[in-house]
Formats: structure tokens, C-alpha cells, sequence
């Protein structure tokens, strides 16, 4: 049976969308209009009852949040596709690490940049500057650290494309090509190394093409 994702265009569903590209994992997409509301009303609620976006049907299972989705899709198809979460326990540990890296640093103040600098206007937020400021300083100091860990190893996770590597994507691409902020990656050598790399994956390709939102 297909897999069906809902809320496409969202910039956490493309975290799923690339992992199922690179597990070769047949979906489908199902739209929801987060600017007419959609993610709040009952039907959806009944799959998602926080309202957010994504959600995956798979078959009679239902889940959400996008880095569960990945785990999931990484481990029921180990066998096919490129490894994604590591070959041993050891492996696997330092991908976990950094998706955790991933979820609590960098994603709250890059998360926060995309809101107020990108965002603002379509959910009616007034931008706030000392907000965006306090912001990007947050995010100099977690891409230090990755500029010192990408010193070492090739991908965040390792010396492999991982689930680490595929989570940074969408506010990553955000940063570099639609905030006019592309300093924050190109001033640091190695991020800005993997940052090339990663995002030339033709799965990153397919899904920009596909189903970036028209800002």
C-alpha cells in the first residue's frame, strides 16, 4: 500500500518526503492549506490531535512528528534504499546524537529566523527584530560546533549520509537561499562543505522542485 503524507509543502515534512525518496519508499502526497487552517479542523485532528503537519498513513498506522516518521521508515526498510541510521550500535548512537542536536539547537533559532524573517507576513506575526537577533547569535554557536565536528568527519552522523544530515535540510535551505543569511553557512569552511554535498542529493532535488512553498 501507498504511503500517503499530508502537508507536503511544510518545510518538516520534506524531512520524510527525502527519507522515503532515499529508501525508495512509494508515497503519495495529501495537501493541507496551514493558511486556510486545515491542520486545526476535526478531520485532520483526528490523525494529528495537535494539529501540526506532517502526518503519514501506512496502511492502518498513523504517525506523526517528522523525526519519528524518519526512524520508523529507516528501520522498516533497512534492507533497501542507503543506510541511514548506521550499521552498528555505535553508529546509530552518534546519528541519534546529532538529530538530537539538531532538534534542540539548531532547529528552535533557525525555526525562529524562518518565522520572522520569511514567514511573518502569511500568518499575520509582526517580525521582531531583537527576537531575530537573539536568533541568528544562537545559531553562530551551533554551527561553530558543527564547523568543528564537520572538521573531523565528512557527514554530521559520520563518515555516511544520515537522518541527521536529512533533518538540517529544509531551514537550512531556507537560510541559505531565501533569508538572504547564506554568511551563516559560507563563513565556515566544513559547513559550508556539507551543506554543498548534502543539498545536490537528488532526492533534496526532487522534493525542492516538487514542493517548496511559494515564497
Amino acid at each position: 500500500m501507498v504511503v500517503k503524507v499530508y502537508g507536503p509543502h511544510s518545510a518538516s515534512a520534506k524531512r520524510v518526503l527525502v527519507c522515503l525518496l532515499e529508501k525508495e519508499v512509494e508515497f503519495e502526497v495529501v495537501p493541507v492549506d496551514l493558511l486556510k487552517g486545515e491542520h486545526k479542523g476535526p478531520e485532520f485532528l483526528k490523525l494529528q490531535p495537535f494539529g501540526a503537519v506532517p502526518v503519514i498513513q501506512d496502511g492502518d498506522y498513523t504517525l506523526y512528528e517528522s523525526r519519528a516518521i524518519m526512524r520508523y521508515y529507516a528501520d522498516k526498510y533497512r534492507s533497501q534504499g542507503i543506510e541511514l541510521v548506521g550499521r552498528t550500535p555505535e553508529e546509530r548512537g552518534v546519528v541519534e546524537q546529532w538529530l538530537e542536536v539538531e532538534a534542540h539547537n539548531f532547529n528552535p533559532p533557525a525555526n525562529d529566523l524562518a518565522v520572522h524573517v520569511l514567514f511573518a507576513p502569511f500568518f499575520g506575526i509582526t517580525p521582531d527584530p531583537k527576537l531575530i537577533e537573539e536568533s541568528e547569535a544562537k545559531l553562530l554557536k551551533v554551527l561553530d560546533v558543527y564547523e568543528e565536528r564537520l572538521s573531523k568527519s565528512k557527514y554530521l552522523g559520520g563518515d555516511f549520509f544520515s537522518l541527521a544530515d536529512i533533518s538540517h535540510l529544509p531551514l537550512t535551505y531556507f537560510i541559505v537561499n531565501k533569508m538572504n543569511k547564506e554568511y551563516l553557512i559560507r563563513e565556515r569552511k566544513h559547513v559550508s562543505g556539507w551543506w554543498d554535498d548534502i543539498s545536490s542529493r537528488p532526492s533534496w532535488k526532487k522534493v525542492i522542485e516538487l514542493y517548496l512553498p511559494p515564497i
